[in-house]
Order: C-alpha cells, then structure tokens, then sequence
C-alpha cells in the first residue's frame, strides 16, 4: 500500500522508479484491449422506417405559434431522414404515401410555403420506380388547386416529368390543361399556361392545338405579338 501511495502521488516521479512488473502489466492490459476492440463484430446499422405524421392538434402544440418557422425544420427533418447513423437510405426504400402525409403537414403549418411542393416536384421524383414518381406528380396536382397562383411551378415541373420520364403524354396534357384553365394570374409566364399546345402537338393532334390557340387567342390571353407569329406559324395556322 505505502509503494501505490508512493507511485501514484501527485509528484512527479521519473519512468525509472516505476518497477518494470508494472509497466509490463499496463502494456500486455493495452495491448489486450486493442485485441478485444479490433475482434468485436461491426455495429449492425439498421434502418428506420418512416413513422406516421402526428396530428395537426399536436404539431401546432408543439409549434408555439411559429406554425412556419416549426413547418421549416419538419423539412429539414424529413429531408435528412435518408441519412441516419451508420446508414445512407435511398429515397426508392422510403414509403411515399407517408412521405405524402409529412409534406401535407407541412402545407397545413405554412399555407405560403413553396419547398414542400419543390421537394415533391423536384427531389422525390428522382427515384427509378414509376409509382412513386406518381404519387409525388398526383400530389403536387392536388396542392396545385389549392393556389394555383403561387403553386404554378411545381406543377410545370410535373409536366416534364410526366413527359419525359414517364413518357406519359396524357398525363402531362392533364397537367398542362390545369395550368392553362387555373394559373391565370397575370403574373404566370405565357409559356406556362401555353404547354397544353405543345403537349397537343407531341399528341400529333395538330387541330385541338389550332383550336386551342384560336381560343387563347380570342380571349387575349397572348399579348406578345412575336410569341402569336411563332405558335401561328408552328401550327400553321393563318
């Protein structure tokens, strides 16, 4: 006991007058746990499903009147939610209906917000697997109605996609028509509310597309006179 008292003191001592026992002990106990470290199997990372949503009760209970600002971070929460501990989770592995439940919860927080919508349209779409890449078109159609003004966008970009990775005319004809019959706020760019024509035309039905134009151009929705030349003569109409 007088020798540990001696050893281990709060002066410093030299190597040298520890004895070489000692220092055998402590090194053969180092060297053993590195043995036992090194021979322990891997952490298993497994993967977390997505839960279900809470209530609008309770997210707005837990928002304290920042419904916004809580609705922001729920996106940061969800878009992050495919890298968890130990595991990267690709967006084809996660359940989009319930992605779909997060990101109306999130609209429901902040009617104004945009991301949502632009991570349904843009992000979520990217995954190879057909039905899910619906889910997300259908529901950025959906929230489309619900202001059209604002929402217009996402919904172009929903037409791309329909088109040209779906390769599925019709439903991208059924997008293009929303926006021309719904987003008419002036500010919506001309090019937006015309895609109906283009999608008519990649239809090869040339004569709903003239018909189409003779409307939008009777009811004045296209001003620019260079944009009327260049349909007109695109469509060969007089």
């Amino acid at each position: 006991m007088h020798f540990f008292q001696q050893a281990f003191s709060d002066k410093e001592r030299p190597v040298k007058v520890v004895p070489k026992w000692l220092i055998l002990i402590l090194t053969l106990a180092f060297f053993t746990q590195l043995g036992w470290h090194a021979q322990r199997p891997a952490a298993i990372a497994i993967a977390t499903q997505l839960p279900e949503p809470p209530s609008m009760a309770l997210l707005q209970a837990v928002s304290l009147d920042e419904s916004a600002a809580f609705s922001r971070i729920l996106m940061f929460w969800l878009q992050a939610f495919d890298n968890q501990p130990g595991i990267s989770l690709p967006f084809n592995e996660l359940d989009y209906n319930t992605i779909t439940a997060w990101l109306e919860r999130c609209l429901q927080l902040d009617k104004k917000a945009q991301y949502p919508l632009l991570a349904a349209s843009r992000l979520y779409t990217q995954v190879p697997d057909e039905k899910k890449q619906r889910i997300m078109l259908e529901f950025v159609h959906k929230k489309f109605f619900e202001d059209p003004s604002s929402r217009w966008p996402w919904l172009t970009h929903a037409v791309f996609v329909a088109k040209h990775r779906l390769k599925d005319l019709e439903l991208a004809l059924s997008y293009a028509r929303s926006l021309r019959i719904h987003a008419t706020a002036e500010h919506v760019p001309t090019w937006a509310k015309q895609m109906e024509l283009f999608i008519l035309e990649d239809l090869d039905d040339v004569e709903g597309a003239k018909i189409l134009l003779g409307g939008l151009l009777e009811s004045g929705a296209i001003k620019d006179q260079n944009e009327i030349k260049f349909l007109k003569q695109r469509l060969g109409v007089r």
